[in-house]
């Protein structure tokens, strides 16, 4: 039997196991919060929110209502809570007027009240709605394919487009996503602890899936429910520093709060329910029981996609002269400097480097994946190296590092038969990369 073959099976098992084990089915019931003596409202945004809203309400004894914000392609079916799509990364209308809709909803609410937000990675983008006007209308409902599209109207001083334009602009320069945040945060009506100060008195509950490095609450989802740590000069300073240009309106409005002091928070109640080490530990457990030394290189890496799989290639490569089988694990959130038109996304780029990095060597098979099923803009997860497989013979268009360079590693990936297809799985807990390693027989030579 081929051992490759069984790896690569192998890979997509401890992938599986992984997003399993943070899937809100497995992790929302154990969390519920003590039923309130008045109403029930459930509100939230990520990618996650449409299955963590389907979780607790099957798990929810009680009356309750409410809407939650997912990711187009990401919706559920549920009974009593309103699943709308909107787009991400980058905000569009629907995500405005559902966020506005959320807001109506909270507000008015007494003590007695309970407020349950279901929050996952993604909500950033999601749950948006412009800092100086809160006066959006819901707009008009479209059914489409058993969720709402939602159109908002056009609004006055800071605009969809404005936060549209600052968004792609901090995406392509790479910025990690606690800068990205941080921005956005200064920015919105609702980020930075504002849906939490729209929901008070009534007591609010948190529920959350981390996507974040150090899973710190301020940052997931751009933290509505908790208060922000930033201030308006960071975000300006976090603009100069990628040497971005937003739309003047942006840039005013920014100057306008430096001297702004933030209103005080209402007390919340958050709870962390998932996390991307979780998802690693259960990946470990499962290598063991293969035969694999488990060699854990953390949950929370950052840095460009390439430069880091550079760095996993050189390690790999040093494994191959041990004398037993082993696997790197890592989680974290790569990003990617966009300097080319192509598609694909970080760990489409990081599979393709590092397959670069160890062509010609043998013995290594890896996958790196976004766990929520779909990696930058295309429609694959991630995908798999295979050292024992030419990477090129000349037949599939340009050279793999030609398309590395020019951000093209979807197609070259494609051409190759390694990328990885999922579909989304309703969870996000960011990057998972395994890279396992056996050694040869005959002592392994430097290619």
């Amino acid at each position: 039997m081929n051992a490759k073959i069984n790896d690569r099976a192998l890979l997509e098992r401890l992938f599986q196991e992984a997003v399993a084990r943070v899937h809100p089915s497995r992790c929302v019931p154990d969390h519920l919060p003590e039923p309130p003596k008045g109403r029930t409202v459930v509100v939230g945004a990520g990618k996650a929110a449409a299955a963590m809203a389907q979780a607790f309400e099957k798990a929810w004894q009680h009356d309750l209502s409410g809407l939650v914000i997912t990711r187009y392609g990401f919706a559920m079916p549920t009974e009593r809570i309103e699943v709308v799509e909107a787009s991400h990364p980058v905000p569009d209308e629907s995500g405005i007027a559902a966020t506005r809709r959320i807001l109506e909803m909270v507000r008015g609410l007494g003590p007695d009240d309970l407020v349950v937000c279901l929050l996952s990675g993604g909500a950033s983008a999601l749950l948006t709605a412009p800092a100086d006007d809160l006066s959006l209308s819901p707009g008009t409902c479209v059914l489409t394919g058993g969720s709402s599209v939602l159109r908002a109207p056009p609004t006055e001083g800071l605009t969809l487009a404005d936060k549209q334009a600052v968004t792609q602009a901090l995406l392509r320069c790479g910025a990690p996503i606690q800068h990205i945040n941080t921005v956005r945060k200064h920015l919105s009506a609702v980020k930075g602890g504002g849906l939490a100060r729209a929901a008070a008195p009534a007591r609010l509950v948190t529920l959350a899936i981390s996507d974040v490095v150090g899973d710190d609450p301020a940052i997931i989802g751009s933290g509505p429910t908790v208060a922000d740590p930033s201030h308006a000069s960071d975000a300006l300073a976090l603009i100069a520093h990628y040497g971005i240009h937003p739309p003047e309106a942006v840039m005013a409005h920014l100057r306008g709060r430096l001297d702004v002091t933030a209103p005080p928070m209402p007390a919340t109640d958050y709870r962390l329910i998932a996390r991307p080490q979780d998802a690693l530990d259960v990946a470990a457990t499962l290598a063991v029981s293969e035969g694999l030394e488990p060699i854990m290189l953390g949950d929370g890496l950052e840095g460009e996609a390439r430069d880091v799989a550079c760095a996993h290639g050189d390690m790999a490569r040093r494994l191959l002269h041990r004398d037993r089988p082993s696997i790197l694990l890592s989680g974290g959130e790569l990003t990617v400097t966009v300097k080319g038109d192509g598609q694909g996304g970080p760990n489409q780029e990081y599979a393709l480097a590092l397959a670069l990095v160890l062509d010609g060597c043998g013995g290594i098979t890896a996958l790196a994946a976004d766990t929520d099923g779909l990696d930058g803009n295309g429609d694959a997860a991630g995908a798999f190296v295979d050292t024992d497989k030419p990477l090129w013979n000349g037949h599939h268009g340009s050279s793999p590092a030609a398309a590395l360079a020019a951000n093209n590693a979807g197609p070259a990936l494609d051409a190759l038969g390694a990328l990885f297809r999922p579909g989304p799985t309703n969870t996000n807990v960011n990057d998972f990369r395994a890279i396992i390693v056996r050694p040869p027989e005959e002592p392994y030579l430097a290619p």
